[in-house]
């Protein structure tokens, strides 16, 4: 019977983007190269981004503090809703504003999510083939992460919705064998200065 390892997943939302979303600001760029410092003793294999600039970005500015960590570029480390929910799944005091939100998503835009997602989790989720345990670093988006939280934790599809993070702040996941998975820490942004925390979410949410 082949052996089986733990992987640690770090998933981390891009930097702080420009206005219209074609590269990283000024600030993105500080948060990316600050990131790059806080995992510069994690033993990371890999570290995986979308194929968007800002992601890609992200990603180069951060392997940049990294000692030889390759970078691999991935479409299921993308932007894209990742399912889409019907009404009667959804909490009848928010399903409406729900759908409002996602009322723009086109059925092919639906149906090439659904299936991104599901090669995303075969992709980065789950313990590894071997003895030695695995850390890798994806680079993605906010909808993403909050679809790989909830499926380790076992919520129901449509509860990725609601899950929000900052740029650059960092979530660790833990895929024990025979374990469920652990959220180990999310949307921490203890390497960020107060002036580069939680930019990505409007001024009423900032904590």
């Amino acid at each position: 019977m082949m052996s089986t390892a733990p992987r640690f997943l770090y998933l981390a939302r891009h930097g702080e983007a420009s206005a219209d979303e074609s590269a990283l600001s000024g600030n993105g760029r500080r948060q990316a190269v600050l990131l790059g410092q806080r995992l510069r003793n994690v033993p990371l294999s890999a570290v995986h981004h979308g194929p968007l600039r800002r992601a890609e970005e992200t990603a180069t500015l951060l392997a940049g503090q990294l000692d030889g960590v390759p970078l691999r570029r991935s479409e299921t480390a993308g932007d894209y809703v990742p399912y889409l929910p019907q009404k009667e799944e959804l909490p009848p005091d928010s399903a409406d504003a729900l759908l409002a939100f996602l009322a723009r998503v086109t059925e092919e835009e639906a149906r090439d999510g659904a299936a991104l997602a599901r090669e995303a989790q075969a992709e980065f989720t789950g313990p590894v083939a071997g003895e030695a345990p695995r850390h890798e670093l994806v680079v993605t988006h906010n909808f993403l992460i909050g679809w790989l939280i909830r499926a380790a934790l076992d919520a129901p599809p449509w509860r990725w919705l609601g899950l929000d993070f900052a740029n650059a702040a960092l979530t660790v996941i833990r895929y024990a064998p025979g374990r469920p998975p652990s959220v180990l820490c999310a949307n921490d942004m203890e390497h960020l200065p107060a002036e580069l925390r939680w930019t990505g979410f409007p001024p009423e949410l900032h904590i």
